[in-house]
């Protein structure tokens, strides 16, 4: 029971559970002097029942302290699923509020930590394991020191330093150890280094590039924005059938510019649109391949863009494709009109 738990301020609290104690003093002692009761007997009752009125009322002043008590020490030892009854309206009651979200943010960062160490342990072992059975082939003289087997060595070893780098980014982002590097930046120039990177990488890929007007700007950390047109690009061309093209496309829209990277592959489903951004997520279904990422440039790319205070979606192409939609901010004497 929490009498007081409408009242919206704990000053008010706290004065009318004194005006009680008063008001019950004062009552026993008109009532001890009517009924003739000693005067010695009459603060001693007076006090016992204002101290059961004040117990009373303090009771939910009190109660989300102790139970806040309770549940950061059960936190502290690994249980992040406690929180307390926040029904009152005062500043302790929207102390109980902040603590349960603390407590949901604290056990979402757990179960992604979690959830980071089960994957980064999953995609290591991969490689390693194969790197493992090849070299110990080579030891036993089952296999030849032969360019192929020296090849696919590599493979391996370039698979983990991307997974190691990617991580390391990861990190870095989510930490704000590294902070943006902003200012007005050319967005033709800068896409038509990632597209001729990504031509480079694969010569039988078509790669368009149109980008309308050619003077737009944003206001970005041009390294990371390279970075993150650098992993969409990456992810369009491991997902996009041999032969079909690649486009890339950018736009003024009010405030900002919208950058589009579109492949015509497998697409993705409208429920995993949003899924395929958290880390080491793959959409089995639509974005599964034998020669697929550790799923980590995605969600570096929402981190990227998220800092600059612009947006990054997936959405479907018609008749298949997948098209994604990069939204960065312009500066405002530089927004497109």
């Amino acid at each position: 029971m929490r009498p007081l738990d409408r009242i919206p301020s704990i000053k008010v609290k706290l004065g009318i559970a004194v005006v009680a104690a008063v008001a019950v003093s004062s009552i026993v002692s008109y009532i001890g002097f009517s009924t003739g009761l000693p005067i010695i007997w009459r603060p001693v009752i007076a006090s016992v029942i204002a101290l059961l009125m004040v117990q009373l009322l303090a009771r939910g002043m009190t109660s989300p302290l102790r139970e806040m008590a309770a549940a950061a020490k059960a936190m502290a030892r690994g249980d992040h699923d406690r929180r307390v009854r926040a029904t009152a309206r005062d500043e302790v009651g929207q102390l109980a509020e902040a603590f349960n979200r603390m407590a949901a943010e604290l056990a979402e960062t757990d179960r992604q930590r979690r959830d980071l160490v089960a994957n980064a342990s999953h995609e290591l072992r991969t490689p390693i394991a194969a790197l493992q059975a090849q070299l110990e082939n080579l030891v036993d003289g089952v296999d030849s020191t032969d360019p192929e087997v020296l090849t696919t060595m590599l493979r391996q070893v370039e698979r983990l330093s991307g997974l190691m780098t990617q991580l390391l980014d990861l990190s870095k982002l989510e930490s704000g150890t590294e902070p943006l590097q902003r200012r007005a930046v050319a967005v033709e120039p800068l896409l038509r280094q990632a597209v001729d990177e990504a031509r480079l990488r694969n010569p039988d890929r078509a790669v368009g590039l149109a980008v309308d007007p050619t003077d737009l700007r944003v206001d970005a950390d041009p390294v990371r924005l390279h970075q993150v047109v650098a992993n969409l690009l990456d992810n369009a061309e491991r997902y996009s059938p041999a032969g079909e093209a690649i486009d890339v496309t950018a736009v003024p829209v009010p405030g900002a510019v919208a950058i589009d990277v579109l492949d015509r592959g497998p697409g993705i489903p409208s429920d995993e649109a949003d899924r395929v951004f958290e880390r080491f997520y793959r959409a089995d279904h639509a974005r599964a391949s034998a020669q697929g990422g550790a799923g980590l440039g995605l969600s570096i790319a929402r981190w990227i863009v998220d800092l600059h205070g612009g947006d990054i979606r997936a959405e479907a192409r018609t008749p298949n494709g997948c098209r994604m939609v990069l939204t960065l901010p312009t500066r405002p004497e530089e927004a497109p009109r």
